[in-house]
């Protein structure tokens, strides 16, 4: 499948009109319900089937943002056969009681795979508590860039946005 095929599906499968506060604080008239696209079995598979092929060379391990990284990182790490950690927003106070789950993170590249960014706030926050944890953090990954600032706020924190589509590419397939 072709990403314009693929921006249609995603479009057609997540694509809502009116009024919506999003987690930076911004409102927008638009919005992309990733739930409806990380439901969809099928749907998933062919994002992170295209998304495969954007997993820099020398990524250890994939780490997939709670809530909505989990989906995805999980389907990514089929399609790539790297190991996935799950990071949570806090560590839970039982349990393990740790940030990040699954695999071991310290001292190996990390991806951060995140499903839309908007800001890239919660990038910036959960690569701060990874590399503090030891974990080579270079990029992020995500399948859907609003296109608000997430690429130049990554940026001042030395992480490369790489980005499947962007609210542009989803527009232009309407």
């Amino acid at each position: 499948m072709t990403t314009s095929e693929l921006a249609r599906q995603i479009h057609a499968a997540s694509h809502l009109t009116g009024d919506f506060v999003l987690r930076s604080g911004r409102r927008a008239s638009e919005y992309f319900d990733k739930y409806r696209f990380e439901g969809d079995p099928v749907l998933l598979d062919a994002i992170a089937q295209a998304m495969a092929s954007l997993v820099p060379n020398g990524t250890e391990v994939l780490a997939g943002l709670e809530m909505g990284g989990i989906p995805v990182v999980t389907a990514l790490g089929r399609h790539t056969g790297l190991p996935c950690a799950i990071v949570r927003k806090q560590a839970k106070s039982y349990g393990t009681r740790r940030l990040a789950e699954g695999a071991d993170i310290a001292g190996r590249r990390v991806l951060v795979v995140e499903d839309v960014v908007t800001s890239g706030g919660q990038i910036v926050l959960s690569t701060a508590e990874l590399r503090a944890l030891g974990a080579d953090v270079r990029e992020a990954l995500c399948v859907i860039d609003r296109q608000q600032g997430g690429t130049e706020t990554l940026a001042a924190e030395q992480i490369r946005l790489l980005s499947l589509l962007t609210a542009d590419d989803l527009r232009t397939t309407a």
